[in-house]
């Protein structure tokens, strides 16, 4: 513990200086907390102050100290097991005895409680606080990179909101806000032309993350499934916060009326990070301005109807005109007799590009409970975006070798070739969801029915115009490529489907073993086609401290409009690879998995194992977090892999984590889509295509080894600064490379037509990065309107050890590859107000 306080304190800590010492008189509580039963002493209860971190944890015996100024405070007493109990104490100098007593408590069936912090009952699930979503060291707190720390997730980019599950594609995750489906940005190229993320975590109270096993209900994605809740306030008072960084501000209310019956919340963010995304080697005129507005709004008709609504409005624009670029690639070597091969990429450019996204949501749900047993609940959302991506630019490229010793300047170029660019691009696609659904609970006391329908109308309307120029002279030979996209499409669709799903409490002792099975059937009209998805999940207390956890389920995904659109190809047309044979996607998953408390230390231990059976596949490749989909079932694999996490108080009030995940995801050409690329091959090429093609080949998101870890403190000697520290590892992605023309001086060696090379065969380096925080908390008003006023200052250094990560490569007109990396160091300050 003191090893990583150092190293987060010399890192983070002196740029901020030594806080102002104020005289102050200070005193001790001390007390024994006990059990109400059998009134044993209770190891390992947390005792907090309300309403902040500051707080201990008892020791074996039962006993706990706590230093504090005096004064009048409230302290909570809690542990797993335990009902929480709060009570008041007047702290004076010298000591203050202040014992509790903690009665046990029967955990409930349903299927995400959480009781003071145990874990859900269900595999493959985690809880994320979204306090510390405030508190990660991260560019955005939009909620989907807090991800990022979780088991299964792979890490690779610190700029893309998505984010791939256990072996899944990004587009494998469902995302409920309020119950309400949403959805990512349909068609970005690079992750900085996202945007924020629709999740706003200042108005989160609970962020529940399934990486795999969850229930009919939520959907059949193949991956994952996210549930937040955003507050409903029902009898308190005014409380926000402000946020404000030199990358983004925020502010958030929230507050209730009509005696509880009225509650409501509201935030409104706004970003303009190009100094940020200004880190990279791409240099130019970056204006990125990204907006959001989020309201919740409940009311309370009688104790058995009620009304809530959801709106969001986000509009993100992403402005460059780049300027010039340059990459350092190659070997440096100290080895004599082993010459360096030091290149670098040279461009100019000149040109503008424009991408925006404007999305509006908008949802109405009506809770009816006719009796105390059954609830219904029908609601009717809107979702609807509009993406445009425009540019026209200009690029001459130069590939020379350097000389590492004589330093950044354009004398030291020996030219190895030379090329000019043109892309353009005129793109639009606008995008309807309309969505209604019914859901109902009939609670049979120690037995849970549910069930529900939903019907959804889709609406595309995609607009393709974009070209791509390259001349060049590389190899002694002159050459011109040309590729050149005009379409456009109407998509006009809808789904429909039901889940029924029961929860039973199993054995004599309540809440030992819940067995929870369901099935969900889908309908999608453009392939006519019906699938059925069985699945169960069971959970057995088989001690206080160890919990076992199994699912097994079918889940099928049904092909969204990307795939069936596939990747835009020269002289094929929209029209033509809208494919009706399609079926959905599925996968058969398999998860087993064990949780151990360990009291004393007040931490969890977990490991979950998985296998998921895939077929029905559509292949696809990334660019950077463009997706290039196949638009066939083309491919069958398999996934397995193993998650482990350490998560538990370190130190006494704030939770920490250490996640390690060990993932292989394979996938095969089906035999019909092999004879198809064969047929379809340019001349010369079909020996290549079915060489590269044939075999069992890694999946484009197959990342062998992720570690990450986030790790909060006190500073000793003063609980009023925090230190945060997040890490990330991912080992390296695969990626396809681009290969030179095949049969050297044969039919084709004139030809400048590039294909790709083994599939999946390269590898990029692994991804490493730290990030650290230091804030500083400050009361400045101990009763304001709601509650005590805190001021939070922050310094953030993103990306600690400026350590160089790849994201995606491109190609010289010689076939080398030029690496496109992510963000060096940067320093981030905040200010963060609740009241």
């Amino acid at each position: 513990m003191r090893l990583y306080r150092v190293l987060i304190l010399a890192a983070c800590c002196w740029p901020l200086g030594a806080a102002p010492a104020h005289a102050q008189t200070w005193g001790t509580v001390t007390g024994t907390v006990t059990d109400s039963v059998q009134g044993a002493p209770l190891p390992g209860v947390t005792v907090l102050v309300e309403g902040t971190d500051f707080g201990t944890a008892t020791s074996a015996d039962g006993r706990y100290r706590l230093e504090l100024p005096t004064g009048r405070y409230t302290l909570r007493f809690s542990a797993v097991g335990f009902a929480t109990r709060v009570d008041s104490v007047t702290v004076a100098e010298g000591t203050t005895q202040l014992d509790a007593t903690l009665a046990s408590t029967v955990l409930k069936m349903d299927e995400l409680t959480v009781t003071d912090g145990a874990v859900p009952n269900r595999p493959g699930v985690y809880k994320v606080d979204p306090a510390d979503v405030q508190n990660m060291p991260t560019p955005f707190k939009d909620g989907f990179r807090a991800l990022k720390t979780t088991p299964g997730v792979a890490t690779n980019n610190e700029l893309t909101q998505q984010y791939s599950v256990r072996g899944g594609g990004y587009n494998e995750n469902l995302v409920f806000i309020n119950g309400f489906e949403i959805f990512f940005p349909f068609r970005p190229r690079q992750g900085e032309q996202e945007g924020m993320g629709l999740l706003n975590p200042a108005l989160a109270s609970d962020i529940t993350f399934y990486t795999g096993g969850f229930p009919p209900e939520y959907g059949g994605k193949l991956s994952s499934a996210l549930d937040v809740q955003y507050v409903r306030p029902e009898s308190d008072p005014l409380s926000g916060s402000v946020d404000l960084s030199t990358l983004d501000a925020s502010a958030h209310l929230q507050s209730s009326a009509l005696g509880g019956d009225l509650g409501w919340g509201f935030g409104m963010r706004r970003a303009q990070p190009g100094r940020f995304f200004g880190t990279q080697d791409l240099k130019g005129d970056y204006s990125p301005r990204f907006t959001d507005l989020q309201g919740t709004v409940s009311y309370r008709f009688s104790d058995r109807v009620s009304v809530e609504a959801l709106g969001i409005w986000a509009d993100n624009t992403f402005d460059l005109e780049p300027e010039e670029r340059t990459t350092y690639f190659g070997v440096i070597s100290l080895d004599p007799e082993r010459p360096s091969d030091f290149k670098a990429l040279r461009a100019s450019l000149n040109g503008a590009r424009t991408d925006g996204y404007t999305t509006t949501f908008g949802g109405v749900r009506l809770h009816t409970d006719l009796s105390d047993r059954l609830k219904l609940a029908h609601d009717f959302a809107y979702f609807g975006t509009r993406e445009t991506e425009s540019f026209n630019i200009q690029s001459d490229r130069r590939v020379c070798e350097v000389d590492p010793t004589q330093g950044d300047n354009s004398a030291n170029c020996f030219l190895r070739g030379r090329s000019s660019v043109t892309r353009f691009a005129d793109n639009v696609v606008s995008v309807q969801r309309r969505t209604g659904r019914g859901r109902y609970e009939w609670d049979l006391d120690r037995q849970t029915l549910k069930g529900g329908w939903h019907l959804r109308g889709l609406h595309f309307d995609d607009n393709l115009n974009e070209r791509t120029v390259i001349d060049g002279k590389a190899a002694d030979r002159d050459s011109t490529l040309v590729n050149s996209i005009r379409d456009d499409e109407s998509f006009n669709e809808y789904q429909m489907g039901g889940h029924l799903q029961d929860a039973v409490d199993v054995l004599p002792t309540e809440g030992r073993l819940t067995i929870t099975g369901g099935v969900r059937a889908d309908y999608f009209s453009f392939n006519d086609e019906w699938t059925v998805s069985p699945r169960l999940s069971g959970r057995f207390v088989a001690t206080d401290r160890l919990t076992l956890t199994g699912a097994w389920g079918i889940y099928h995904q049904k092909p969204t409009y990307r795939e069936l659109r596939g990747t835009p190809q020269f002289g094929r047309t929209i029209d033509n690879a809208l494919d009706p044979s399609i079926q959905s996607q599925r996968s058969i998953q398999y998860v087993l998995g064990g949780e151990y408390f360990f009291p004393d230390r007040r931490l969890y231990l977990r490991a979950e194992a998985y296998y998921k059976d895939l077929d029905d596949l559509i292949s696809y490749t990334i660019e950077d977090v463009r997706v290039n989909y196949s638009g066939e079932n083309d491919t069958y694999g398999y996934t397995y892999g193993v998650d482990f996490q350490l998560r538990g108080e370190l130190v006494p009030g704030l939770e920490s984590w250490f996640n390690y995940s060990y993932l292989v995801s394979r996938e095969r050409f089906t035999d019909a889509a092999l004879a198809r690329y064969v047929d379809q091959a340019p001349r010369g090429y079909a020996g290549e295509y079915r060489d590269r093609r044939d075999g069992l080949l890694p999946r484009p998101t197959d990342q062998r080894h992720t570690f990450s870890a986030f790790v909060q403190d006190y500073v000793p000697g003063d609980k009023s600064w925090k230190v945060h520290m997040r890490l990330l590892y991912g080992s390296g992605l695969p990626y396809t490379p681009v290969a030179p023309p095949p049969n050297p001086g044969g039919e084709r060696a004139n030809s400048d037509e590039r294909q790709s090379g083994d599939r999946m065969t390269g590898r990029l380096p692994a991804y490493r990065r730290v990030d650290v925080g230091a804030t500083k908390r400050i009361e400045l008003v101990q009763n304001g309107i709601g509650g005590p006023v805190h001021l939070e200052l922050t310094l953030e250094v993103l990306n600690l050890f400026d350590m160089d990560n790849t994201v995606d490569y491109s190609w010289t007109q010689g076939y080398e590859r030029v690496p496109k990396r992510l963000t060096p160091r940067t320093l981030n300050a905040r200010l963060h107000l609740t009241f």
